[in-house]
Order: structure tokens, then sequence, then C-alpha cells
């Protein structure tokens, strides 16, 4: 049985979340961030959150949000992590990490090879990391873009001081060989199980859990 843990990012149907759980995915993500088609309220973040069987760990997807902003979501939703997407530095991940209790995981972007030594300063502070495709200058948001970088950067790396996640540019098709090329042993899929932007389809969680599984 592989060991391969899976999230499924950017859940914003019931039936999605059921599906996850169903196919076996470790983590479900909310986004909280109006510029993405995945955007979720705080009251149907937590509706969502309560449907998750125990076991399945709900992440809260973040861009620079302030206190404020951690507050509310944290008053109402029933999380087991945040997970800070913008360009939180590291010393507001350990912020975060002490205000909420809560572990963080802080995605890193990744075009090129010049992008890796910004992972070992992150991995002194947060629980996990989340290593994304960079997103291209103009992109309006940070990920879920759909965009994968060069596999092979990763190759080797497979021993960070904290657990890690590969994304960016997943789908059922590529993440055998993503995995293969990596040696990750978490992935993230947001759009690569969606039909439209923000659009889930179910057929498509359960083939991407699938597909990772047999890695």
């Amino acid at each position: 049985m592989s060991d391969i843990r899976v999230k499924i990012c950017g859940l914003r149907r019931e039936e999605d979340v059921t599906a996850a759980a169903q196919a076996g995915a470790a983590y479900v993500g909310f986004v909280f961030f109006p510029k993405s088609p995945r955007h979720v309220q705080i009251e149907d973040a937590a509706a969502l959150a309560a449907l998750a069987p125990i076991g399945l760990c709900k992440v809260a997807l973040t861009v620079n949000a302030s206190d404020a902003e951690l507050d509310a979501i944290t008053a109402k939703v029933p999380l087991d992590m945040l997970q800070l997407h913008g360009s939180e530095s590291p010393e507001r991940v350990a912020e975060v990490k002490a205000r909420y209790g809560l572990p963080v995981m802080k995605a890193i972007g990744v075009a090129d090879a010049s992008d890796l030594p910004q992972i070992d300063a992150y991995s002194a502070v947060a629980d996990q990391l989340l290593i994304d495709a960079k997103p291209t200058k103009d992109a309006d948001l940070p990920g879920g873009n759909g965009l994968s970088f060069d596999w092979r950067l990763l190759a080797g790396r497979k021993y960070w001081q904290r657990p890690w996640m590969l994304a960016g540019g997943l789908t059922p098709d590529n993440v055998t060989e993503a995995v293969r090329m990596t040696g990750a042993n978490q992935v993230d899929v947001s759009s690569g199980v969606e039909t439209a932007p923000g659009q889930k389809d179910q057929d498509l969680i359960r083939a991407f859990v699938g597909a990772a599984s047999s890695s």
C-alpha cells in the first residue's frame, strides 16, 4: 500500500469534501483569498469543515492575511492547519504559529535553482513546506494556476528538515511521474481536478488519489 498522502485544495461544495474523504485524501484545503475562484466565505467553510471525518486534516489557505483576518477564520472554522501562500517572511510564519497554536504549512514558489535556498530558511520555522510552481509576475493568484516546474530540481532533496508536499500543475495523468522524479510522499492538487476554475470534479478527485496511491 502506498504511503503517498494527498491534499485536495480549493473545495467549495459538500459533495467534493465527501468525495475527497471517501477517496482517501489526507488533507482538504479551503481557500480564503477573494481573488481566487476557489474562495469560500467563513460560514461556508465552517459547514464544509464540519463534514470532514476524524483524521482528515482541514487546512485554511491564506495569502498575506492579517491577524484580524486569521482571527475571524480560526474563530469559526474547525481547522487542523494554516497554509500561508503569500510572501510571508519566516518571522511571520513563526508569529502565526505562536499566535494560533496550529501547525503552519508555508508555500514556496520554485521556478529554478535560485529559488531553492529559501526552502531551508522556512524549514526552520514551518511545520510543513509546500513546494509549488512560482507564479508568473503578472499572475493574479499565487497558486492554483495549473503551472508546474522542473521536477528534477527536487531530485535527491527528500530529506529537508520538515515534511514537504509537491504542488503545481499536478493531474491524475502526471502525478505518478512527479512522485517518481521528486521523491515526494505528499502531493497537493487544485486545478488539476477541475473542469473549470473552482469547479471540482468528483471523478477526477478519485482518479487523482488513486493515481497518487499507486505511485
